[in-house]
């Protein structure tokens, strides 16, 4: 089991693209800037091209068309030398505290929310390229089994539950008069 002291890996991309150095040609044409785009659509096309640069430096490399969950989760996996995040290992002394009192020899990890929004952008960037979404390997199970456990062991080592955003039902706005106004 493992714990996380903070989540502050907000943009996962900063160290990964300088470590996946271009080799040999692209599995699919690196995704241009544009001038207007959203914070939203640069951060979707700059995740697109790691997972390209990630794919072509694979050994074999691969082809998006044979791209899998499987892939996607060594994808997650590698990116976690990148993270930000302190995971605690479940024999560290700090192992389940929200606030550790004092620096440990633990890993840094991807956070979930950060491994989250990523998966979110690069599902909705297969489908803006091309992609069939009964096809999408961002979207497979494996993954979504992956980010779940990955949000479970956190939040239990920091003793925090991410509960479920329960919707807010709109007030119903009633044509009759309120009781006792009449």
């Amino acid at each position: 089991m493992i714990s996380m002291e903070s989540s502050n890996s907000e943009n996962i991309n900063n160290n990964s693209n300088a470590n996946l150095s271009a080799s040999s040609s692209s599995p699919f044409a690196a995704v241009p800037p544009t001038g207007s785009s959203s914070r939203y659509e640069n951060q979707k096309r700059r995740d697109w091209n790691t997972f390209g640069q990630y794919l072509k430096n694979h050994r074999p490399p691969l082809s998006l068309s044979r791209c899998s969950g499987a892939h996607v989760l060594e994808f997650l996996r590698y990116l976690d030398q990148f993270g930000k995040t302190k995971v605690h290992n479940q024999m560290c002394p700090f192992y389940g505290l929200p606030n550790p009192p004092a620096p440990c020899p633990c890993p840094l990890r991807q956070a979930w929310g950060s491994l989250d929004a990523l998966i979110g952008r690069l599902r909705a960037a297969f489908e803006e390229n091309g992609g069939k979404p009964e096809a999408n390997p961002f979207g497979a199970r494996a993954v979504r089994l992956y980010l779940r456990e990955v949000r479970d062991m956190q939040a239990k080592a920091r003793g925090i539950s991410y509960e479920k955003k329960k919707r807010k039902r709109p007030q119903q706005s009633s044509m009759l008069p309120p009781p006792g106004a009449i």
